[in-house]
C-alpha cells in the first residue's frame, strides 16, 4: 500500500498512530541533526520530520523538488504549530523514506503564486494542475457538474449522448470539418450544439433531455471562448416559455445555493427592445443601475453641431462623481476615443452642490439647458451627467462600454454579488446590410412569439422570437428558446431565411420528415458550463476551468497541437495540399 492516509487527513487525534503518505516534495529543510520535508496531494501538505536516523537522513538528503516520495512513520505533535494548514499541529516522525520517483527541477514554482508566465504554465499544464488554485478551480467544475446532474435526474431527465460525428449545418460559426476516409470527398462536422438531436429526442418522446456536452466552433477566441467548449444542454416537450423558465431558474439557483451558498431571488424579465435603449446590451449587467437617457429633444437644435447632427444623444449619470477632475474627466474622453469604443469625444456636466451646473459645453448651453438634463437624467446635487452622441448602434454600444467602465471605477461590479434576469423577446430574424438576406438571431428552428407567428410569412423583419436568455452580472450564462414542431412553420422559416426548398430539404430533411410523425411542442435551453464555473470562481476567463485549454491561437502547446498530417494520411483521406 503506497499510502494510508492522505496529505490532508491527518489531525491531533491520529497522535501515536503508524502511517504512510505518499506524494510530491514541496520543501525539504536540513538543519544537521533534524530534517523536514513537507510533502503534497492534491488533498493537502503534512510536514515529516526526520531525527536521529541515519539511513533515512541519507535518502531526505537526495531529495529535490517534485520528488515522488513514499513515507511511513509515527503522527506525534508538533512542536512548532501552523496554524494556515489543517495539518498544523501534527507532524510524522519517519521510520522508512522510498524514493518511488525522481523529478527534474520544474520550470516554475509549485506554489500558489507561481513565478511561472501563463505561456510557460500552459506548456506545462500538468504540473500547472498540480498548484492548489488550478486544482480547485477544477474540483470546483466537478462539484458544479455533479449539482447539474443531481438537479436534473430529480426533475425526471435523462442523459442521452449525441454523435459527435454529425452534418455540417449553418448555425452562425463556422464548423470544424472531418473528413471521411470510408466516403473519399465527403465530411463530418464537429457539432456547434446537439440542436437538431435534441429536438428529434422530443419526437422519440424521451419527453425530458439533458446532456453535459463538448461543442466546437471554429471562431475567434477570447477570454470567454474555446474552439471546444462545454454546454448543459437541455429541451423538454409538452412546455411553454414559463415552464422552461421556472425549471432553469430552479436549476441556477439550486447551484448557487450548494456550490456558492447564495440564496438567489428574482429573476425579473426585461424585454431585448428596453435592455437595448437603456444598456445598449442584451446583456446587461444589472448589479448596479446607471440607465441610459436620451437627451435629443432637450439638447439638440442649441447650435452645438455635434449633438444636432447625432441620429440620438445619450447620457448616463455617475451618481456622486462631481468632484471628478479635469485629469480624471481627460482619462475618460481618452478612453471612449480609444479603437476599441470608437466614440470620437466625451460631453460631461457637474451638477455642483450649490444648484449651479459646469460642463464641457457651456458656451452652447446656458444653466437652465443644463438643468433641464439634469431633470431627465434624475440627477442630483453630486452627480457627474456623461454624454455620447452620434448614430443609434454605435452610440448605444460605446454608452455600453462607458458604463461598464464607469460601473468598475465606482466599484458596483462586487463579484460577490449576483443580478440575474432573463432576456426576452428577441427579434426572430436579423439583416445582413451587404447582402440583404436575413440570418435566425438565435437558429432557425426557434418559433416566432405565438402573436407575431404570421408575421413570419407578412413581415418577417417584425417578427419576435420566442426565445430567452438568462443573464447574471452581465454575463449570458445560457439562452434558448420554444422550437417550432410543425413542419409547414419550419418551411416559411426557411423560406425567410433565403433557403430554397431543394436546400431545406438537402440540409435539414430529416427533421422536417421527423415533423411529420407527431412532433410535441417543445422548447429548451443550454448554459454555457464553462463560463458558469467561471462565474462561480469569480474570474474572467473560462480557461482557469478546463483540465488542458487552447491558448488565444487555438493551439494547444503543450501536445503543440493543431499539426501537419502525413502525407500517408492524407492520401488514405483523398486529400492533396496545394504546394
Amino acid at each position: 500500500m503506497h499510502r494510508t492516509h492522505t496529505c490532508g487527513e491527518l489531525r491531533s487525534q491520529h497522535i501515536g498512530e503508524t502511517v504512510t503518505l505518499s506524494g510530491w516534495v514541496q520543501t525539504v529543510r536540513d538543519k544537521g541533526g533534524l530534517i523536514w520535508i513537507d510533502v503534497r496531494d492534491r488533498f493537502g501538505i503534512t510536514q515529516l520530520l526526520i531525527e536521529n536516523d541515519a539511513d533515512t537522513a541519507e535518502k531526505a538528503r537526495e531529495l529535490g523538488r517534485e520528488y515522488v516520495i513514499k513515507a511511513t512513520g509515527t503522527v506525534v505533535e508538533r512542536t512548532a504549530k501552523n496554524p494556515n494548514i489543517p495539518t498544523g499541529e501534527i507532524e510524522v516522525k519517519l521510520s522508512d523514506l522510498t524514493i518511488l520517483n525522481a523529478s527534474k527541477v520544474p520550470p516554475f514554482k509549485i506554489e500558489d503564486e507561481t513565478d511561472g508566465g501563463e505561456d510557460l504554465r500552459m506548456k506545462y499544464r500538468y504540473l500547472d494542475i498540480r498548484r492548489n488554485p488550478v486544482r480547485e478551480k477544477l474540483e470546483l467544475r466537478a462539484k458544479v457538474a455533479r449539482e447539474i446532474r443531481n438537479y436534473l435526474s430529480d426533475e425526471q431527465f435523462v442523459e442521452v449522448e449525441t454523435p459527435v460525428l454529425i452534418k455540417s449545418t449553418p448555425e452562425g460559426a463556422r464548423d470544424f470539418l472531418v473528413p471521411s476516409r470510408m466516403n473519399p470527398g465527403q465530411f463530418y462536422a464537429l457539432p456547434q450544439s446537439p440542436q437538431t438531436f435534441k429536438q428529434l429526442l422530443m419526437v422519440a418522446g424521451m419527453d425530458r433531455y439533458f446532456q453535459i456536452v463538448k461543442c466546437f466552433r471554429d471562431e475567434d477566441l477570447r477570454a470567454d471562448r474555446q474552439p471546444e467548449f462545454t454546454q448543459i444542454d437541455c429541451e423538454m416537450a409538452f412546455v411553454e416559455r414559463d415552464d422552461i423558465l421556472a425549471m432553469f431558474e430552479g436549476l441556477i439557483k439550486h447551484l448557487f445555493k450548494t456550490v456558492k451558498g447564495v440564496d438567489l431571488t428574482e429573476f425579473p424579465h426585461l424585454d431585448y427592445a428596453d435592455a437595448m435603449k437603456y444598456y445598449g446590451s442584451d446583456k446587461p449587467d444589472t448589479r448596479f443601475e446607471m440607465k441610459f437617457v436620451e437627451l435629443n429633444d432637450v439638447a439638440q437644435n442649441k447650435g452645438f453641431k455635434v449633438f444636432d447632427s447625432a441620429e440620438v444623444v445619450l447620457a448616463i449619470n455617475a451618481a456622486g462623481c462631481a468632484d471628478y477632475t479635469r485629469k480624471q474627466l481627460d482619462q475618460l474622453t481618452d478612453w471612449v476615443k480609444r479603437p476599441q469604443i470608437g466614440a470620437k469625444g466625451l460631453v460631461y456636466v457637474k451638477c455642483n452642490a450649490d444648484g449651479s451646473f459646469k460642463s464641457s459645453v457651456d458656451k452652447f448651453y446656458s444653466q437652465e439647458d443644463l438643468k433641464a438634463w439634469a431633470d431627465k437624467a434624475g440627477a442630483k446635487a453630486g452627480d457627474l451627467l456623461l454624454v455620447l452622441s452620434g448614430d443609434l448602434d454605435h452610440t448605444r454600444k460605446a454608452m455600453c462600454e462607458l458604463r461598464l467602465e464607469m460601473g468598475e471605477r465606482l466599484g458596483l461590479r462586487d463579484r460577490n454579488t449576483f443580478s440575474t434576469l432573463w432576456v426576452v423577446n428577441f427579434p426572430l430574424l436579423e439583416k445582413d446590410e451587404e447582402t440583404g438576406h436575413y440570418h435566425a438571431m438565435h437558429h432557425p428552428f426557434t418559433s416566432a412569439l405565438p402573436e407575431d407567428s404570421e408575421k413570419l410569412v407578412s413581415a418577417p423583419q417584425e417578427a419576435r422570437a420566442n426565445a430567452y436568455d438568462m443573464v447574471i452580472n452581465g454575463v449570458e450564462v445560457g439562452g434558448g428558446s420554444i422550437r417550432i414542431h410543425d413542419k409547414t412553420e419550419q418551411s416559411q422559416m426557411f423560406d425567410a431565411l433565403g433557403f430554397t426548398p431543394e436546400e431545406a430539404k438537402a440540409q435539414f430533411g430529416f427533421l422536417l420528415d421527423a415533423f411529420e410523425y407527431g412532433a410535441p411542442p417543445h422548447g429548451g435551453i443550454a448554459f454555457g458550463f464553462d463560463r458558469l464555473c467561471a462565474l462561480f470562481g469569480g474570474v474572467d476567463s473560462i480557461r482557469d476551468f478546463i483540465a488542458f485549454p487552447k491558448n488565444t491561437s487555438g493551439r494547444d502547446v503543450m501536445i503543440d497541437a493543431p499539426s501537419p498530417a502525413g502525407d500517408e494520411q492524407l492520401k488514405e483521406l483523398a486529400i492533396q495540399l496545394k504546394k
